[in-house]
């Protein structure tokens, strides 16, 4: 049924983001949107547990073995060590708070889990301030583009070839303005 596989790739991708993969599982739920703003809150959801158990499974790598997480963070695309660093220092001063609204500036919530196990927050207050991290941005972009594409007057394979356009533009900005 294509319901139940479009939830498993929402998981599948909200897991595999949290961990190494680097695209966002937004991708998928704005496409799940032409379908349905509906369907696309449940793919959110879905999308958040995943991306909660890849934030789980990499803020232990953190907690037990900081420095070779933090180096493979540093060879993932769009991650570099003065982003490892910036996020190092937000978490120190600002605490888990910096886990809430970083990745809203381009750092991933992957690293933001991998040194919370590194400095050695609680994991209950990892896990509770992960959940609204990861779904309101899930929720928010699903929602626009759910919305968007009901005033638009074209047909779902078209609507998908702009959503697509749209993030293929979006990763050539993001990666051409990450440092390396």
């Amino acid at each position: 049924m294509r319901i139940h596989r479009d939830y498993a790739v929402a998981f599948l991708w909200g897991f595999a983001e949290a961990t190494l993969f680097f695209i966002v599982p937004d991708v998928w739920l704005t496409l799940m949107s032409l379908r349905g703003i509906r369907k696309a809150l449940v793919g959110c959801v879905y999308a958040a547990s995943g991306a909660l158990m890849g934030g789980v499974v990499m803020y232990l790598w953190g907690r037990s073995a900081p420095s070779t997480a933090l180096s493979v963070m540093d060879a993932i695309p769009a991650i570099s060590r003065g982003l490892i660093h910036r996020v190092i220092d937000e978490l120190s001063s600002t605490g888990i708070i910096a886990l809430f609204v970083g990745p809203f500036s381009g750092a991933p919530y992957k690293l933001y889990a991998v040194v919370s196990g590194a400095l050695e927050i609680p994991l209950i207050l990892f896990i509770l301030i992960s959940i609204p991290a990861r779904l309101v941005r899930f929720i928010l972009l699903s929602t626009m583009a759910g919305v968007l594409s009901r005033r638009v007057h074209a047909g779902t394979r078209e609507k998908a070839l702009v959503i697509l356009l749209l993030w293929g533009l979006f990763y050539a900005i993001f990666f051409a303005l990450m440092p390396d």
